[in-house]
């Protein structure tokens, strides 16, 4: 039986979600991801090939009195991903960074707020079993593109991202022993534990009750983006018509 394992090897997958202003999960294709509001990336060519999480935990600040050390203090945690992509849908990237669609093939920056992205690592421990880390929510951010010319050998430009994560608007969830909010968890599921997919689901992606397998994924599924959808309005009401946007309850949408 495994004890867990607190090395790693390799990406299986990263999964994203847009909710809205009150942590719900948005579950619309034309404000959201799709249908079912959460996006594998995990098509054709696609993939992560890095996802480098910092800023869990800052070393202490040491308080001296008598001669001697005697306290630490210890400041807030400021997670962040750098990421980078080996490749992924074009607009499910603009939504993810609070781009807004003119219907006519272009895409500009949204003035003001950013919106609100939840997302899911996943990855193998070296004793073979899944390994979680958790943000509900966060900023996306590109900053910028780099191009080069083929000569020879064709010169690749992958996508690069930084994640910035926030407190989840859900006041809820990932509390710690004393009941104060943190901006990140991990999950484990290892021989013993008491790993719950489904809980860890509703509770990274505001209430997804679908269903996902991330350990065999396949992109199997279509992503049903439109190019004409203006991401403008994934807030606290998306789809425009006064009533709170539905929670996930299908199967996830793959990219592909």
């Amino acid at each position: 039986m495994s004890n867990g394992s607190t090395s790693f090897h390799g990406i299986q997958n990263v999964t994203f979600g847009l909710t809205d202003d009150t942590g719900k999960l948005i579950s619309d294709t034309l404000a959201g991801l799709g249908d079912d509001g959460v996006v594998v990336i995990d098509g054709d060519g696609e993939g992560a090939t890095e996802a480098n999480v910092t800023g869990l935990e800052e070393a202490g600040t040491v308080q001296y009195a008598n001669d001697k050390v005697k306290r630490v203090s210890h400041g807030l945690p400021q997670p962040q991903v750098a990421i980078t992509m080996l490749d992924m849908p074009y607009e499910i990237l603009q939504k993810l960074k609070g781009y807004d669609s003119d219907g006519k093939g272009g895409w500009t920056l949204r003035s003001g707020t950013k919106p609100h992205v939840a997302m899911l690592i996943h990855t193998t421990g070296f004793d073979g079993n899944d390994y979680f880390e958790g943000f509900a929510n966060g900023e996306l951010i590109e900053p910028g593109h780099s191009h080069g010319t083929d000569n020879n050998a064709e010169v690749d430009a992958n996508t690069t991202l930084t994640y910035q994560a926030l407190t989840p608007l859900d006041n809820n969830i990932f509390k710690d022993s004393k009941g104060k909010q943190q901006p990140y968890k991990m999950y484990a599921n290892y021989d013993g534990s008491t790993f719950d997919e489904a809980a860890m689901l509703k509770e990274v992606f505001g209430g997804f009750s679908g269903t996902l397998n991330l350990t065999n994924v396949g992109g199997d599924a279509n992503t049903s983006l439109s190019e004409n959808a203006n991401p403008s309005n994934a807030g606290s009401n998306p789809t425009g018509t006064g009533s709170t946007p539905a929670t996930g309850t299908g199967s996830t949408t793959q990219s592909k």
